[in-house]
């Protein structure tokens, strides 16, 4: 320090400036020439991460990351730290061949079983009215001499418009009436619904009636045709049918630009007998309940306008359909392989769906309510072993605020899982 001190009053001493800078160049040149001597001696004694900042030209430069640090502790400090990253990375890993595992079981059930108990229970719910989506909104109300017809709209916050249509057609059965929807061939033939213009079944099970099937329905000049792979499956409730239709993935048929896919599609439908609006006191007529959304790939606001236009125009051709294919029944003329798939559906009960319903909402508050503890647990137990390896060793501040920092790290990355 005295070295120091005199240098620097020798260099206040000089008249000039030209002398203080030749006083400065003499002190700053044994100061440059140790800093050279360090940096030398440095390199020679270099740490391992040291070897990674500096790689041949040829390769990228390198950062030296918490890993690099962490090598450079005692072992004895390093092997709990190890140990903790090392069950992080297993954890994640884990994670990540069940994510994997998930993804590939329910592609597979998408694949194996299109339609299941779950799409059931969610019509159920939509026909009870208690499946917690926005309010509907009356769109219109129509008859006919043997069809009475009411539609409704609602606007989710994500996702198409959905409707929903209540058609009552006296003088049917439900059965009647199921067959009626579920038969391709005669939808085709009739023209009741003009808008298909080619169907194929592409898969069926004869145990559970569901039915894979492949559509493309004409749309407007303005826009190109569609195309829907769909899956149905009809479940009997009591004297009621419950016929799901959606969308579903299918990997036999590749994707095209025309006709363009539809993947989100759904429609579904309740047949109940109900009571004849003349009055006679006898459930002599068949109610359909059904509700619809897909995405048509052009904007929601032009498809409501489209909708709401052509709407009845396509619901009224409907009753004459259904009165030409009760006269083909009663003529005799046997069913077509869609209807008589139609024909095969699962029974449950009332009961059953109720109980399902109830497990899954308690399923879904379960999981809601435990994802918060085992997390809580993981950061106690992370933050505990931390607090616990810094009162066993005796290193300084530096050491316990490196383990604590490290302990946060960890514990912050759990909190973003």
């Amino acid at each position: 320090m005295g070295y120091v001190l005199s240098a620097v009053a020798r260099v206040l001493e000089q008249p000039t400036a030209w002398g203080a800078a030749c006083e400065m160049a003499l002190l700053a040149g044994p100061l440059w020439a140790a800093a050279l001597v360090g940096l030398l001696l440095g390199w020679a004694w270099r740490p391992r991460w040291a070897a990674g900042i500096v790689a041949p030209a040829a390769d990228p430069p390198q950062v030296a990351t918490l890993d690099f640090w962490r090598a450079q502790l005692p072992a004895r400090i390093r092997g709990p730290l190890d140990y903790l990253a090392g069950a992080r990375r297993q954890q994640e890993q884990e994670q990540e061949d069940d994510e994997a595992s998930l993804q590939g079981s329910s592609e597979m059930a998408n694949e194996e079983l299109a339609v299941g108990k779950a799409d059931l229970v969610n019509l159920w719910r939509l026909v009870e009215g208690n499946d917690g989506g926005p309010a509907w909104i009356k769109m219109m109300e129509k008859a006919l001499p043997n069809m009475t017809y009411q539609a409704w709209r609602r606007d989710p916050q994500n996702g198409p418009p959905q409707y929903q249509s209540s058609t009552i057609f006296e003088n049917a059965t439900p059965d009647e009436v199921r067959d009626f929807f579920g038969d391709d061939e005669f939808r085709m033939s009739n023209k009741w619904d003009d808008m298909l213009i080619s169907h194929q079944t592409l898969e069926e099970c004869q145990t559970t009636g569901m039915m894979k099937v492949h559509w493309v329905r004409k749309f407007p000049f303005f826009c190109s045709d569609r195309e829907y792979i769909i899956g149905r499956r009809i479940w009997k409730l009591g004297s009621a049918y419950y016929c799901v239709t959606k969308g579903v993935p299918c990997s036999s048929i590749p994707r095209r630009s025309k006709p363009r896919r539809v993947d989100l599609y759904y429609s579904s439908w309740c047949i109940r007998a109900v009571e004849s609006r003349r009055g006679n006191g006898g459930s002599t007529a068949c109610e359909i309940l059904l509700f619809h959304h897909e995405d048509m790939g052009i904007p929601y606001e032009l498809a409501k306008i489209g909708i709401r236009q052509g709407m009845w125009g396509c619901v009224k051709r409907i009753e004459p359909g259904l009165r030409a294919y009760q006269k083909a029944r009663a003529a005799g003329e046997p069913p077509s392989p869609s209807a008589l798939m139609a024909r095969i559906n699962t029974k449950v009960s009332d009961n059953f769906v109720r109980g399902m319903e109830s497990n899954s909402d308690q399923s879904d508050i379960m999981e809601a309510e435990e994802k918060p503890v085992k997390n809580r647990m993981a950061r106690f137990l992370v933050l505990g072993g931390a607090v616990a390896l810094a009162c066993t060793l005796d290193q300084g501040l530096l050491t316990k605020a490196l383990i604590f920092g490290v302990a946060r790290k960890f514990v912050g990355q759990r909190n973003t899982l």
